[in-house]
């Protein structure tokens, strides 16, 4: 395994841990943005950055409670790449990452 690799998942083993339903991500760099979705959509970098953004889950939340008390669980996992709109930027050890509640993750990237 080459050693930037390594260090890129070294980096990636839960720094952090959100709460409820938030999920942590981190913006996908240009060169990695364009997808193709297994229906053969082809989404550019240039698709309105201004609403949305693609990045890499990082870390997730256990889930949330409904207003009856039922647990709902998280429907995106660690290392899955996701179209997601609005978050709040932080920093954390010289690493820009989103806070991003589920609601506002658009659609999982294949």
């Amino acid at each position: 395994m080459r050693k930037d690799i390594k260090k890129e998942k070294e980096k990636e083993k839960d720094i952090l841990k959100p709460l409820g339903d938030r999920v942590i991500i981190k913006k996908i760099s240009q060169e990695d943005s364009e997808v193709t979705l297994k229906s053969g959509i082809i989404i550019p970098e240039t698709v309105d950055q201004k609403q949305t953004d693609k990045g890499k889950i990082i870390a997730i939340g256990e889930g949330k409670y409904d207003n009856n008390g039922n647990f709902i669980p998280m429907s995106v996992k660690k290392g899955e790449k996701v179209l997601f709109q609005w978050g709040d930027k932080i920093e954390f050890e010289g690493e820009e990452y989103y806070i991003v509640s589920e609601g506002n993750i658009l659609a999982i990237l294949k």
